[in-house]
């Protein structure tokens, strides 16, 4: 079923056992990447014959994890719609505005993807049980999967996260930690508890199989555009996981030969408040610091310091890309015209980027004549605010 061949450290690039249960590279404490035998792949799948199959992010099977088609756990992930917004492209002054529209998963947002992968290959090496640090909506998701595998979940997150997040947790029957702080400090306090209890820690990028799922909105996108794909992608970073993941799909794709060697400028959008990767990529760093006094009203872009910093910083200048910030009044005047413009449910998040769009048209940066795509990744009915 699947061509997953080895895990492989980006940074030293060292190997591992795909049918172990890995983390990280143990001696850079890098993320580890899934790789894939792309020869045999591209002599025996016709990548037309995805479209007729069924639509979630399933579709992509050989090119994701799981051995055994029986373990998938999956609720209808993935699949969601690249829509077209000419009213608030015509407004914002882009002539070719898209919007991916990740609200539409099983969860509300993109997370479901990432979470239905890791816990999907985690049962299937044998995981007994979940722990995960979150601003939120990851952590609503890895309960919903873990509900549906039986298996228990602990969920760290912080105080003044969304009242949504924390409902949804603790109603799928998952173990809700509240912790002091930001997102940071909830990790730290899972870390000690998957050390203790010997529960396998789905973290961002601490395990390699949640960017597998993310990297599925990548090949929707080439599907969606015919196999092309836009000029510009601006996309929410926090962890920046859904940023990395789109990035590999589409090197995937490249040597399958699935697309030719046209690439979107990736754009890192991130709030005013919380800005560690824009602060990095504007002073030209290989990582960025800890962001400190973190402060935003999007959730999921209070990440103050990503553990893939090195990896999103090297897919923006691998694709001439950049790095943008925008205050919250902005994400909010964004949502008001997405819903009011389009009839969309766009969140914070995914306002954010729209607000990074007006601005890159104002500074030239983007053409008006540009195909531009915009991932929002949830519902604003999610929001708190």
């Amino acid at each position: 079923m699947s061509y997953l061949s080895h895990l492989e450290c980006p940074e030293c690039g060292r190997t591992y056992p795909a049918d172990d249960l890995n983390t990280i590279c143990a001696p850079c404490g890098s993320p580890l990447l899934a790789r894939y035998d792309l020869d045999r792949a591209c002599a025996e799948l016709d990548r037309d014959a995805f479209r007729s199959r069924p639509g979630d992010m399933w579709r992509w099977r050989e090119l994701m994890p799981v051995r055994d088609r029986a373990r998938i756990i999956s609720t209808g992930e993935g699949g969601t719609p690249t829509l077209e917004a000419p009213r608030l492209g015509s407004r914002l002054g882009a002539r070719a505005l898209f919007i991916k529209d990740e609200g539409r998963n099983p969860t509300g947002t993109f997370k479901a993807r990432g979470l239905a992968a890791a816990v999907s290959r985690a049962v299937e090496l044998g995981v007994k049980g979940f722990v995960i640090p979150t601003a939120g909506n990851a952590g609503g998701a890895l309960a919903a999967y873990a509900a549906r595998t039986g298996l228990p979940a602990h969920v760290f997150m912080p105080t003044d996260a969304p009242p949504a997040n924390q409902h949804e947790v603790e109603a799928a029957g998952a173990h809700l930690h509240l912790v002091q702080g930001l997102i940071s400090d909830a990790g730290r306090e899972c870390a000690k508890m998957a050390l203790e209890s010997g529960l396998f820690d789905v973290s961002t990028l601490k395990e390699p199989y949640r960017l597998e799922g993310k990297k599925t909105m990548g090949y929707e996108i080439a599907l969606d555009f015919g196999w092309t794909l836009p000029d510009v992608i601006l996309y929410p970073t926090g962890g920046g996981t859904g940023l990395i993941g789109i990035w590999k799909a589409i090197d995937e794709m490249q040597r399958l030969g699935w697309i030719g060697p046209q690439r979107p400028r990736m754009v890192c959008v991130q709030a005013a408040g919380c800005a560690p990767m824009a602060k990095a990529f504007a002073e030209g760093r290989e990582r960025c610091e800890f962001f400190t006094g973190a402060q935003t009203q999007a959730a999921g872009l209070r990440v103050p310091k990503p553990l893939g910093d090195w990896l999103i910083l090297r897919t923006l200048r691998e694709s001439n890309g950049t790095a943008v910030s925008v205050p919250d009044e902005e994400m909010f005047e964004m949502r008001a015209l997405a819903a009011a413009g389009e009839g969309l449910q766009v969140c914070l998040e995914g306002s954010a980027t729209l607000a990074a769009l007006r601005r890159l048209l104002a500074s030239g940066w983007i053409r008006p004549d540009e195909r531009v795509l915009c991932l929002n990744t949830g519902t604003s009915l999610k929001d708190a605010v």
